[in-house]
């Protein structure tokens, strides 16, 4: 097993911890942390394929993925900033379910 086929495998095994921290966490900030998991999964598989090229390393994945670094980091820090907000009136760190609500509307 080569260390490109390793990286790859790697980044889809984050991207499937990303994926099901996301479906079965409800608290808003281990919901964010699992998105920066999947996040960061895509990252590793596009490091994977631009080494796959056969002329060296391609620069346009290596682009996307500092670009994507820059907006993970940014919009990491607004929903972090949203979350503390909500917390702040709402007194939760969690969204309300749709049974929580108590009047039975849909």
């Amino acid at each position: 097993m080569t260390g490109i086929t390793l990286f790859g495998l790697t980044g889809a095994l984050v991207i499937g911890l990303g994926v099901f921290g996301l479906v079965a966490r409800h608290h808003l900030v281990h919901r964010v942390l699992a998105f920066n998991l999947i996040g960061s999964g895509i990252f590793l598989l596009f490091g994977a394929l631009a080494s796959r090229s056969p002329n060296g390393t391609d620069p346009v994945p290596q682009a996307l993925v500092i670009t994507g670094i820059v907006v993970a980091l940014a919009a990491t820090a607004l929903a972090v900033t949203l979350i503390t907000r909500f917390a702040e009136a709402s007194g939760r760190t969690h969204l309300p379910d749709d049974s929580e609500d108590g009047d039975g509307a849909v």
